[in-house]
């Protein structure tokens, strides 16, 4: 069920975040990400915390990234990492082009 959940999330050339609202490195993330222009239906902030089946998504997480920790954002279909990863690929400039490459900005 959260493999299916997490799998049909990330399809397409989509930027998703899966996020608890109130993690820091979360909110770092979807700081760094509000900054670009999306075209509609781009951006996905996918709220886990409260889920009946947040441990068993965050569980999966860990089995495609490597990583059990929220956020995980996934750009195109790839992860790219968390909160730190994305500040990281913003400040030196890679974040705009991977943005442009799957056609996620206005």
């Amino acid at each position: 069920m959260a493999q299916d959940f997490v799998n049909a999330k990330i399809k397409g050339d989509k930027v998703v975040v899966f996020l608890k609202p109130s993690c820091p490195y979360c909110i770092v993330a979807k700081d760094v990400l509000s900054k670009y222009d999306f075209r509609p239906g781009h951006l996905d902030l996918v709220d886990i915390s409260g889920r009946d089946d947040m441990s068993s998504i965050q569980d999966y997480l860990q089995q495609i990234t490597g990583a059990r920790t929220v956020p995980r954002v996934f750009i195109g279909e790839k992860c790219i990492g968390g909160g730190s990863d994305v500040a990281e690929l913003d400040r030196n400039g890679q974040l705009a082009g991977m943005l442009r490459q799957i056609a996620a900005l206005q």
